[in-house]
């Protein structure tokens, strides 16, 4: 049974009540305190408080401290008056029962309304936060984007200083070819003036008459044909030069060699430089250099390097124009579409570059090994772990010492294993 607190002392002045209760016999260090505007309930085993005040107070703003064997309360009244008593005087149990009775639904919404409030509250950080994390993330995306157009107009600026000095090159040496060929031209003329100086005759005495051609059937004079026979060159002499061809050496034995494979990709490989499959009336602004594909995909390769890929898309395009049968284009620009998140244009360049590295030999293991790890990526973005793992596996069969595709093969296992396990 509780004992109940009979023994207290209060002051009050017109804004606050001072209410002190004493602890006899009892260390305590907290206590169980319910307060509401009209009703003030303390628990301390074995001592129970209880009171229904005088006047409303503000339940929020008032105080309790514990020490020294009492508990000490400062209770801010809501109206500005002096208080008859600190309990309400004259009421009957019904009245009592009524007030605690509301005293606690009144707790009940005040403790539902600030629930609600922290929600909202909560909801309003987390909204707050989204909205924060949401324009660090367009901010960092603005500034990747302009770096991206600052370091294309720098590409973009390079090359156009690089055609320009191809340009002023070409034109210097035009001049100076020019120049030349007039050096030339006048030698040459020097020297026929000098030739003619020579073959004149240098006696005063002959007639000049003796020296007009008499007309007539075959008449010439003899001056014109030793000027013919000094000015015609001498024939060439006939000869043979005989050209000698190193062999292919493959790197395989010849036991494990596949010769008539390695010919037929060798024969292919050299038809494919010769192929031009776009129509170079439409590229009559381009220079010559710009319609190699070689030029163009070593372009390409250095646009990929600084981390440009449209621009090294670009290059592959076009020299995939002039040329569609060189498989280093597609598999090349596969993976500037991996970097891109083009996963279907990926997977699409690499079959094209696996179908071009026909018929399989060594020479072309490297790439045929890229295309398939390229193509089995493409596939795992895409969630089809399946396909990736059979072109990882193909992969391995060609080079089976790859740690980091045999690594890469596991992984895709797990996550196969995984999938089935969920479903």
């Amino acid at each position: 049974m509780p004992v109940w607190l009979r023994e207290y002392s209060w002051r009050q002045t017109g804004s606050a009540v001072y209410l002190s209760l004493p602890l006899r016999g009892v260390r305590a260090t907290s206590a169980n305190i319910f307060c509401t505007d009209q009703y003030l309930k303390v628990s301390i085993p074995p001592f129970l408080f209880e009171a229904i005040l005088y006047a409303p107070i503000d339940d929020t703003n008032s105080t309790a401290k514990i020490g020294n064997g009492i508990i000490f309360f400062t209770l801010y009244k809501k109206e500005v008056a002096m208080w008859d008593s600190l309990t309400l005087a004259n009421a009957n149990k019904e009245k009592l029962q009524y007030l605690r009775e509301n005293a606690v639904l009144k707790a009940h919404e005040k403790a539902k309304e600030e629930t609600e409030a922290k929600k909202v509250t909560k909801q309003e950080h987390r909204k707050y936060a989204l909205e924060a994390t949401m324009k660090l993330e367009e901010e960092e995306r603005k500034r990747i984007e302009d770096l991206k157009e600052k370091e294309q107009q720098k590409v973009t600026k390079e090359l156009e200083l690089w055609k320009k000095q191809q340009k002023d090159a070409e034109k210097q040496k035009g001049v100076q070819k020019e120049e030349e060929l007039h050096h030339e031209v006048e030698k040459l003329k020097a020297k026929k003036k000098e030739k003619v100086n020579k073959t004149m005759i240098p006696n005063e005495g002959i007639s000049k008459t003796a020296l007009k051609p008499t007309k007539g059937h075959g008449s010439c004079s003899m001056f014109s044909e030793n000027l013919k026979e000094e000015q015609l060159p001498a024939p060439r002499s006939a000869a043979t030069i005989k050209i000698n061809f190193t062999s292919r050496v493959f790197p395989t034995a010849l036991r494990e060699s596949r010769i008539a494979e390695e010919e037929e990709w060798l024969r292919k490989q050299a038809e494919a430089r010769r192929t031009i499959s776009a129509d170079l009336s439409e590229l009559e602004d381009l220079k010559e250099e710009e319609k190699n594909p070689d030029w163009l995909k070593d372009k390409g390769n250095k646009m990929f390097a600084t981390g440009n890929y449209l621009a090294a898309v670009n290059a592959y395009n076009l020299a995939v124009r002039l040329n569609n049968k060189l498989p280093l284009l597609y598999l090349n620009r596969a993976a500037c579409h991996l970097k891109l998140r083009n996963l279907h244009k990926a997977i699409e360049d690499s079959s094209k570059a696996l179908e071009l590295l026909t018929p399989p030999v060594p020479d072309n293991e490297n790439a045929r090994v890229k295309a398939y790890v390229r193509r089995g990526t493409a596939f795992c973005q895409l969630e089809l772990y399946t396909e990736g793992l059979q072109d990882y596996e193909a992969a391995l069969k060609i080079d089976p010492k790859n740690k980091t595709i045999e690594k890469d093969a596991e992984k895709i296992r797990h996550l196969i294993q995984g999938t089935t396990q969920e479903s």
